[in-house]
């Protein structure tokens, strides 16, 4: 079982190499800014004191007013696990935050099956296409909004 590593330690780690990209931290996450997402992946991925080479998952929160992306991070060598958040811009309108595919291939599938169900767009992603639903189908069904 792994040790999940606090929201202070982590925006600790990340602020060593990247001090303006978190934008809070709580007891058991960090919030990093969008814009520095793809930064800051990579290096939680390269460095050796962060290692976290497996992306266990990533979901999508719909808030009233805005979309979060939550991703789990482990390091097996630390036996260590981080949850990263982030903020996907102000609104509603057209959830986005860069794709983190170029740190971690895991993530295709996850990021097509947010933008699926929930809407949120993952700049970058080579092939950012339905994955449950059909082409065409109105809207995403795991919004707060969603008319059934």
């Amino acid at each position: 079982m792994t040790t999940s590593l606090r929201g202070e330690q982590v925006a600790s780690m990340i602020s060593a190499f990247a001090h303006e990209a978190v934008a809070g931290h709580n007891e058991g996450s960090v919030w990093v800014g969008a814009e520095s997402w793809p930064a800051v992946a990579r290096q939680l991925h390269d460095r050796p004191e962060t290692d976290f080479k497996y992306l266990s998952s990533i979901s999508a929160v719909d808030y009233i007013d805005h979309f979060e992306v939550v991703y789990h991070l482990v390091s097996l060598r630390h036996n260590h696990g981080a949850v990263v958040k982030i903020r996907c811009g102000e609104g509603r309108s057209d959830p986005v935050i860069p794709s983190c595919m170029p740190v971690w291939r895991g993530a295709e599938l996850q990021e097509r099956e947010a933008y699926d169900l929930m809407g949120v767009r993952f700049e970058g992603h080579p092939n950012l296409k339905r994955v449950m639903l059909w082409e065409g189908f109105p809207g995403h069904p795991h919004r707060k909004d969603f008319l059934r």
